[in-house]
């Protein structure tokens, strides 16, 4: 099974954390099966995603916050690909909001950073990773983002509006938070206006600092990534 020889509540003092958040379904991929669990160079994305964090300097203990549907499919992967790295399964919510509600309540270290990362972003560097924990230690948050490569129209009532491109950034994840000030902002009513973990705590009241992305860090979404993501891989690995 996939689970961790974290306990059922996670309390070291002054830790680091990776909530991942994997709730995606198939639709806009074009397939009945969950985007998270499709084969990127040979074995699903989830897999990528969760390494990447095991991996980094940081060293975070990783929750994976996963429809109770897909559990049992999930521990199949596991088993088919030899895959131990551990981490705690945990239940996601019927949306975001409350799978990262339910991640959250695990963690009882008030003193600990907590990274959300989207599932289906598996080619997060460990840099980023690490400059977020660094960030979020300092400033209280980290929301990772890059600078619009496009002009940018806002359509108001029909009518396009030009903006300055130089002041819109496209927010990734990871988004990492000091666990007090995480906690703090999901104590709040869920809104249809929580489009991200960043909306959540700015409406809190916290204020969000963005750190610099990466314009590979994309997310899986549709079929055409798959072929990005593993010309970005295979391009790496060269270069290696």
């Amino acid at each position: 099974m996939p689970t961790t020889a974290l306990t059922s509540q996670i309390s070291d003092p002054k830790s680091t954390h990776a909530i991942i958040v994997a709730g995606g379904s198939g639709s806009r991929m074009q397939s009945a099966l969950p985007k998270q669990f499709i084969e990127l160079c040979g074995e699903p994305v989830l897999m990528h995603t969760i390494r990447v964090f095991h991996e980094s300097p940081s060293s975070p203990q990783i929750i994976l916050a996963l429809h109770a549907n897909y559990h049992e499919l999930w521990a199949a992967l596991c088993s088919k690909h030899n895959f131990t790295i551990p981490h705690l399964l945990i239940a996601g919510g019927e949306t975001r909001f409350h799978s990262v509600k339910n991640a959250i309540d695990q963690i009882t270290d008030t003193n600990a950073l907590i990274a959300i990362h989207d599932a289906v972003r598996p080619l997060v560097s460990t840099d980023i990773i690490d400059e977020a924990y660094r960030c979020a230690a300092e400033h209280g948050s980290a929301v990772t983002a890059v600078k619009s490569r496009d002009s940018i129209r806002q359509v108001t009532d029909g009518t396009s509006t030009s903006l300055n491109r130089d002041s819109i950034y496209l927010v990734q994840t990871p988004q990492t938070f000091q666990a007090a000030l995480l906690k703090k902002a999901y104590e709040q009513q869920y809104s249809d206006n929580f489009t991200d973990d960043a909306s959540v705590v700015e409406q809190s009241g916290a204020k969000i600092t963005l750190i610099e992305g990466d314009h590979s860090n994309i997310k899986i979404t549709f079929p055409q990534d798959i072929a990005i993501a593993e010309a970005l891989i295979n391009k790496k690995s060269h270069q290696l």
